[in-house]
């Protein structure tokens, strides 16, 4: 449930973090305004939110220039920061249109813009001095002498790479104390240098870096063998006769071969585990970097609020001196993934980084049940993301506090009972004996065989 009026939006736990503080920034992403809210609320200090045209999420963008605005001047009327995001490689034909989106932006006095090409950022350090610029994961900056170059052209932080060690961010920062680091924690890992990618291009003319990435590496595909012209296309899973020409073939796509040079076995051959690295807070903070970084823009809100949440309390912990509480990873996974990794951060002497049998880890405890948008006494309005009915226990989450109850009743919206509401069927009620908050959401607990059965696309 969204508060009626944004003097509610302001609950979180804990300190407010900025850099030079000593209390890590917690970043977010807003892939949408009503993630903005939420992201905030769950106790973000800064979000990062793209320009509609010109940022790597503009395939799944609903900002508009007038949205996107409104976004900076109501987060700075809170006492947050939001950065906004403008980090696609242009060709020549978009220069102008470019320079005009940040110039329309500057006026609006974000607070930082983050950006990759190094002469869209001249420009932007010459017209608009007063924005800073932080330099996009997307250049993939993985040493301290490229750090001293962006730091002499007077861009204020790096968004290092994800291919960097903890000893590597460590000796950066030694190298160019003044510099600010920030670091991804969580999120997605691409299987090409942090982004820069040609996979969605190459197969369906959508170009990554161009905002249009397909997540090609998602998807599921079998290996086909073709010797020569004249011998039928074979499948095979055998890495021990890859011989000759192959060709991958998605599932969703049947009969298009796709032709590759490749010689790893098993069908989800690019797809990374995610990245987790909530457990390693303090030696990241310790080896210089200021701002923890999560990703998905495109991630639902039930997602961002648990990940946001639990970052939020880790990060405070940290600050008073406390031990890593291990609970917040079984809060953690109850968010979609596919399974964690801390991937070259920590590196693990087994390199389990990829996932070879799934799309995605479907051994959750929870789904997403719904969405809290209003109350009544004794009910909650509901909107469904996924089946839920009469009997099931579900978890209550808001931005202060956490619970879990049975589902005693539910109507639908003409108020009649009923025993089971589906994903998408828009909203019912709810019976429930405490008080409702903003921003509040459902988490159904689930089986192992429930949530195999179990559609997840609401997650």
């Amino acid at each position: 449930m969204k508060p009626k009026n944004e003097s509610q939006n302001t609950a979180r736990s804990g300190p407010v973090s900025s850099p030079g503080t000593g209390v890590p920034e917690l970043l977010a992403p807003a892939g949408s305004p009503e993630k903005l809210d939420y992201a905030l609320a769950y106790g973000a200090d800064a979000v990062y939110a793209g320009i509609p045209r010109f940022s790597l999420r503009a395939r799944e963008n609903p900002f508009k220039d007038a949205t996107l605005k409104e976004a900076i001047e109501r987060t700075h009327r809170m006492g947050r920061k939001i950065y906004i995001t403008a980090n696609i490689l242009p060709p020549n034909r978009k220069i102008e249109s470019f320079k005009q989106s940040l110039a329309f932006y500057a006026e609006a006095q974000p607070d930082a813009f983050i950006m990759a090409d190094p002469g869209m950022i001249r420009f932007a350090r010459r017209e608009f001095p007063h924005v800073p610029v932080h330099l996009s994961v997307q250049t993939n900056t993985i040493n301290h002498e490229s750090v001293q170059f962006w730091y002499d052209e007077g861009v204020s932080r790096i968004i290092l790479s994800r291919e960097l060690s903890l000893p590597e961010i460590a000796e950066i920062h030694a190298k160019v104390p003044g510099m600010e680091l920030e670091s991804f924690v969580h999120g997605a890992i691409c299987i090409a240098y942090s982004g820069r990618c040609l996979l969605s291009n190459y197969f369906n003319h959508r170009d990554a870096n161009q905002g249009t990435c397909t997540n090609s590496c998602r998807w599921e595909y079998d290996v086909h063998q073709q010797p020569h012209e004249s011998a039928p296309v074979q499948s095979t899973h055998n890495p021990n006769i890859l011989s000759g020409e192959y060709f991958l073939e998605e599932r969703e796509r049947p009969g298009e071969l796709m032709p590759i040079d490749e010689d790893e076995h098993g069908t989800y051959i690019m797809n990374s585990k995610d990245l987790r690295a909530i457990e390693y807070l303090k030696p990241i903070h310790d080896a210089g970097v200021c701002s923890f970084k999560i990703e998905g823009r495109t991630k639902t809100i039930y997602y961002l609020s648990m990940v946001v949440r639990s970052y939020r309390r880790a990060i405070d912990d940290l600050a008073r001196g406390q031990a890593f509480d291990p609970k917040l990873i079984d809060e953690i996974n109850k968010t979609a993934n596919r399974g964690f990794t801390s991937a070259f951060l920590v590196p693990r002497s087994d390199h389990q980084t990829e996932r070879f049998d799934s799309a995605q880890e479907t051994d959750l405890p929870q789904v997403f049940a719904g969405q809290v948008t209003d109350s009544r006494k004794g009910w909650m309005e509901v909107e469904v993301k996924n089946r839920i009915e009469v009997g099931d226990r579900v978890e209550y989450i808001s931005p202060s506090r956490q619970s879990y109850f049975h589902i005693a009743a539910i109507e639908n919206a003409k108020g009649e009972a009923v025993n089971v509401a589906h994903g998408g069927a828009g909203r019912v009620w709810i019976a429930t004996d405490q008080a409702v908050e903003p921003y509040a959401l459902l988490s159904r607990v689930v089986s192992q065989q429930t949530a195999d059965s179990l559609s997840l696309q609401a997650q």
